[in-house]
């Protein structure tokens, strides 16, 4: 594929995600090749971003995870070097990997969002235990793949589950505890992807659940009514609008007992590893690998919000 010119699949980063991105960069990486793209491994912790240019590179895949990789960092610097590169720019990124401010838009848009308190050390836990009901979910609100998450489950473990994810980030949110199922979008261009429901074996879907335990479930048709699971796609994508997000992505959501859902967070670089939703909801679209990353490599820009 000629047309997509020498293509850098930027992969590890210095992110507490770092070996999930090797994970998805690799994986990236072969397929490219594997669909005849000239793709190269390129890791921003080992080497200067100008080489980029140095080296002849016309387009990136962004492969990275976690801090400077998916928040708007290292798509300014690809601004500011005129590459196009994949996925989200540099607004939408920023805000999908702040979840507070992710849930302020879709307040402001009317889409639903679990019911949440920003925590401090000066807040008072009990009060908030209290409004939200147990279990909460206590999330460093600017790290990902449940980097930091700690649920509590009895009375009064509030201020210690902050004390501990706040050791991630200084911004810690906690959110209502949605117990019915969660689930997720993947979207790809103008392509809202069938819904997957996840079933981890684990108390929730943790770090562990994601990336390396083979117990986890994954439901594709995901059991949803297909007049529901039709509104919650079209929501999806507005939810995705709604940040800015452009390319491709991932919108995940839960469920309650009564059957309504509520929106969680967005991820503007989703894993690419064998345990990767994005993939397996375009494998049920009849979309394999290799034509899923050659799909996200011509959607790639630059410049823009």
């Amino acid at each position: 594929m000629s047309g997509l010119g020498k293509v850098a699949v930027l992969l590890g980063g210095q992110s507490a995600e770092r070996e999930v991105s090797l994970k998805s960069g690799n994986a990236v990486l072969a397929a490219l090749r594997r669909g005849g793209v000239d793709a190269h491994p390129f890791d921003p912790a080992e080497r200067a971003l100008g080489e980029l240019l140095k080296d002849g590179f016309a387009r990136v895949f962004i492969a990275l995870h976690g801090g400077y990789g998916e928040d708007g960092t290292i798509q300014g610097a690809l601004d500011l070097l005129g590459l196009p590169y994949t996925g989200s720019g540099v607004l939408a990124s920023s805000l999908a990997m702040d979840k507070w401010r992710t849930k302020l838009i879709w307040q402001a848009v009317g889409l639903p969002v679990p019911d949440f308190a920003v925590l401090d050390a000066a807040s008072d836990f009990a009060a908030i235990e209290q409004r939200l009901g147990l279990p909460i979910f206590v999330k460093p609100a600017r790290e990902g793949s449940s980097i930091g998450v700690v649920k509590v489950k009895t009375p009064g473990g509030l201020r210690a589950a902050y004390q501990e994810a706040v050791q991630h980030d200084d911004l810690v949110i906690a959110e209502a505890g949605i117990g019915a199922g969660e689930y997720t979008v993947g979207i790809l261009g103008d392509k809202v992807l069938p819904v997957i429901k996840i079933e981890p074996a684990t108390e929730f879907y943790d770090y562990e659940a994601k990336y390396f335990r083979d117990d986890t479930r994954y439901l594709c048709p995901c059991g949803l009514a297909a007049e529901q699971e039709a509104r919650i796609r079209a929501q999806a994508a507005q939810a995705f609008a709604a940040i800015g997000g452009r390319g491709w992505g991932r919108v995940d959501f839960l469920m309650d007992e009564a059957g309504n859902h509520y929106f969680l967070e967005v991820n503007t670089a989703p894993g690419m590893t064998d345990h990767s939703l994005v993939p397996m909801a375009a494998r049920a679209a009849g979309i394999p690998f290799e034509e899923l990353v050659v799909k996200i490599l011509e959607l790639a820009k630059c410049g823009g919000r």
